[in-house]
């Protein structure tokens, strides 16, 4: 039973707005960034920036 629990869906919070980003907005992206030591090499960690679909209809999406 523990191994189900770990497949649960976690929804994923706009970077921009603080709101949820639901299952259905089809028009939400996730970009991933490497990190990078000082000498230009990926350290195998990345930082992650969700926008919603809605910053993106509303072209706030390079602002944010």
């Amino acid at each position: 039973m523990t191994q189900i629990l770990g497949d649960l869906y976690t929804p994923r919070k706009c970077s921009a707005t603080g709101r949820i980003i639901s299952a259905k907005d089809h028009a939400s992206v996730q970009i991933n960034f490497a990190e990078v030591n000082e000498e230009g090499v990926a350290t195998g960690s990345v930082v992650s920036f969700a926008l919603s679909g809605y910053v993106r209809s509303m072209a706030e999406a390079d602002d944010s």
